[in-house]
């Protein structure tokens, strides 16, 4: 169903929430542009997203003057991540989980040959459930620095 330009459509209400679809003629924004992720140690950092979930290298800079590393990868053809190292960072807290961004969810067409994939090369990769909502699979494993990644099976 089309709605009109301008139309308000409450999709969704609870005490807590009020979701509503607003629909726009010309929207803010048109998808996702990248995501920046700070690690702890460059070079295990780099060969996680380059090598085990098989990044291409966009740009490497070293920025001497932060004595700092940005590095652009591009995963599945069209997610662009920005790695940077930055001397002394505090490490994040993700478990307990915290307010901010919770995880990143990738897609895949199949979550066994990825999580096959992702142990073969040592990583921790929790065990594959179902979304009691979707009933698509899914799992998480951790960066190298523990941010937690989701793997979501999508047809």
């Amino acid at each position: 169903m089309r709605l009109p330009v301008g139309q308000r459509t409450l999709i969704a209400e609870s005490k807590l929430f009020r979701y509503t679809i607003i629909v726009m003629s010309n929207p803010l924004f048109n998808g996702l542009h990248h995501i920046a992720i700070i690690c702890s140690n460059y070079e295990i950092s780099k060969r996680f997203y380059v090598e085990i979930l098989d990044g291409d290298i966009v740009s490497e800079v070293f920025r001497a003057e932060r004595n700092s590393y940005k590095l652009n990868i591009l995963l599945a053809g069209n997610l662009e991540i920005e790695l940077f190292s930055f001397p002394d960072s505090p490490h994040r807290l993700s478990y307990p989980e915290a307010c901010g961004l919770r995880h990143l969810a990738l897609k895949t067409p199949d979550i066994d040959a990825a999580v096959r994939r992702l142990t073969g090369f040592g990583a921790a990769v929790e065990p594959v459930r179902i979304d009691e909502l979707t009933g698509a699979k899914f799992t998480f494993f951790p960066d190298p620095d523990g941010l937690p990644i989701e793997l979501y099976e999508v047809h």
